[in-house]
């Protein structure tokens, strides 16, 4: 079966996907026990496979059931959502989105985290990205 590119996922599929990151591989019955306000068992068994036809799970059979696993590293998924994320609210830009969030922090960051973001910036501008 040709796989397509990783696509977006909904709220309940990144839910999904939290759960598989977290244990490693489970079942439907596992994940439907771990989602809050949990559809239907059937509901969880239909999601698993949008997100088979989406590329992000694949499942092996054992003992007469199927046990999911991720696809995607959970960096590769950091990085896709990331980029919904600068496209939907932010126009693209990595600026307004690093603005938001040093405005979102109360209180600001501690100072080391700021020499850290500072150290990464100059490597960006040297490395011309």
């Amino acid at each position: 079966m040709i796989r397509k590119p990783p696509q977006t996922l909904s709220r309940r599929e990144r839910q999904m996907m939290d759960i598989l990151y977290r244990r490693g591989r489970a079942t439907a019955a596992e994940i439907h026990r771990e989602l809050p306000d949990p559809p239907s068992y059937s509901a969880v068994r239909a999601k698993l496979r949008v997100l088979e036809d989406k590329g992000h799970v694949r499942h092996e059979e054992q003992a007469l059931r199927y046990v999911y696993l991720p696809m995607v590293t959970r960096d590769k998924a950091k990085q896709s959502a990331l980029r919904h994320l600068l496209e939907t609210f932010f126009d693209n830009s990595a600026e307004q989105a690093i603005t938001a969030l040093l405005n979102l922090k109360a209180g600001g960051l501690a100072p080391d985290k700021l020499d850290r973001l500072s150290t990464l910036i100059r490597k960006a501008k040297k490395e011309g990205i």
